[in-house]
């Protein structure tokens, strides 16, 4: 029954054909999982989008623009509007890459690294409701057969 008292088609809907499609489970598991992840990083004025961005920042990798886009699956013009964003708000800075001095990497500010640590926190806490059906063992499972779909081994 919903909210409403009047009954609910859900059986129907997860006996669906596309109830067992891949993408679709993950594309609905995503939705899942990115409005858990934007409410949880509401208060640091990121979202799922800008948070790795910081967050890579923060990992010491020194990442250039391109680096960013390749790695995330983004446009370059969307890290760059990503990028800006962090920059304005004092996060990060963009230094000469010490490689390539036509390019810029990406660096944390202290600023960054405080708010990216709290910020982490309430990422690893929001994944607890959308995963909440799975063990912490199918987590783990769980994380690890995406990670081999997302990297997947070099030929």
């Amino acid at each position: 029954m919903s909210e409403t008292g009047t009954p609910t088609r859900d059986a129907s809907w997860r006996a669906s054909s596309v109830s067992a499609d891949l993408s679709f489970l993950l594309a609905r598991s995503n939705a899942l999982s990115l409005a858990a992840g934007n409410e949880a990083l509401r208060p640091f004025g990121l979202r799922v989008r800008s948070y790795p961005v910081l967050a890579l920042a923060c990992d010491g990798l020194r990442p250039t623009q391109r680096e960013l886009a390749d790695f995330l699956r983004l446009d370059p013009s969307q890290v760059v509007a990503l990028i800006d964003d962090l920059e304005g708000r004092g996060l990060v800075e963009r230094q000469t890459d010490e490689r390539d001095r036509r390019s810029k990497v990406l660096v944390p500010t202290a600023a960054g690294r405080r708010i990216c640590a709290e910020a982490r926190e309430a990422v690893l806490a929001a994944e607890a409701a959308p995963f909440a059906a799975l063990s912490p063992a199918e987590r783990e499972t769980l994380a690890e057969l995406l990670g081999r779909v997302a990297f997947p081994a070099a030929d």
